[in-house]
């Protein structure tokens, strides 16, 4: 019999269990998926915003927004329409009904165990598929599902459900390629980041046609430093860097943009005696002021007109 068997409502950058339904099968399958609910909590922050989990005769399917993630526990027979529309059912109750300050100062695992209410009502419903009354348009559904299926998690990438592991997501489909630090969208450009991006540009321009200079000049004089020439084109290279790290969302970003401002003030270091205080001040400015940009333009939250 295709049904849904129970369903929870995760914090997603900690796996932090706000509530779940009531549930009463012990067996041993259930069990085993249960497992793999916990490790699926833990990283969510990981994951596509939808994604599915096939576990023998169950299926686990999830989506994500506004930092909460909607799991759910059905056999392998349920539709999968249904499946993400009772998930998105349950994220618009429970967007309307707890603000974003609760959910993220919430401490205690369980604290809006009374959104189980409507969890096991949603339930109901949707276990009564000839009775189910609803608004939803399923061809729009199967639609949206088909133009951007859920990404489908292989129990193999969870390694065992005994013990810790790790997910290696590969091709989110619909989206191509994803790592564990998934392509993300930016927060909106700001104006000093647009200030911090053209001057570090203009950095790596002035660095560059230095380094131009210096193979000139080291071409015309034999006695000249080949080093110079490295240091500038070091400098240019680090200036682009940090505008690409603003631009695109990469992992170890912040990290990536203090070794690229540390590279800009040891070629700076290095050039003391070809620049003036206020030429090297400018450089190392221009850097810092960058780095400080790039820690601040974050990666962009789920939207949260999230449909599925």
């Amino acid at each position: 019999m295709s049904m849904i068997l129970s369903a929870s409502v995760v914090r997603v950058r900690d796996g932090l269990p706000l509530s779940a339904s009531t549930d009463y099968d012990q067996s041993t399958g259930m069990q085993e998926c249960r497992k793999y609910f916990k490790m699926l909590s833990k990283k969510l922050s990981q994951l596509p915003d939808r994604c599915t989990l096939k576990t023998g005769q169950y299926n686990i399917n999830f989506i994500s927004s506004l930092g909460v993630s909607y799991m759910m526990l059905c056999t392998e027979s349920y539709p999968n329409v249904l499946a993400f529309c009772f998930l998105d059912e349950l994220q618009k109750e429970f967007i309307t009904t707890y603000n974003m300050m609760k959910t993220n100062t919430a401490i205690r695992p369980y604290c809006f165990i009374e959104f189980d209410n409507f969890i096991q009502r949603t339930k109901q419903r949707y276990n009564n598929t000839r009775s189910l009354s609803t608004k939803m348009n399923l061809a729009d559904m199967q639609t949206e599902i088909k133009l951007r299926p859920p990404y489908q998690i292989s129990v193999s990438e969870l390694g065992s459900a005994n013990g810790f592991s790790h997910i290696s997501v590969g091709e989110y489909k619909g989206t191509g390629k994803i790592s564990a630090a998934p392509h993300q969208r930016l927060e909106p450009v700001t104006l000093p980041g647009i200030v911090s991006f053209v001057l570090s540009l203009l950095c790596g321009a002035l660095n560059l046609i230095r380094g131009f200079h210096a193979i000139e000049s080291l071409l015309q004089n034999e006695g000249e430093d080949f080093s110079y020439v490295i240091a500038f084109f070091l400098g240019t290279a680090a200036c682009l860097y940090q505008c690409y790290l603003f631009v695109y969302y990469t992992g170890w970003r912040n990290a990536k943009s203090f070794l690229t401002f540390g590279l800009i003030c040891l070629c700076n270091m290095y050039l003391y005696e070809l620049r003036n205080m206020w030429q090297l001040f400018f450089h190392v400015t221009v850097g810092a002021f960058s780095t400080l940009q790039i820690r601040l333009r974050q990666p962009q939250g789920k939207s949260p007109d999230y449909n599925v």
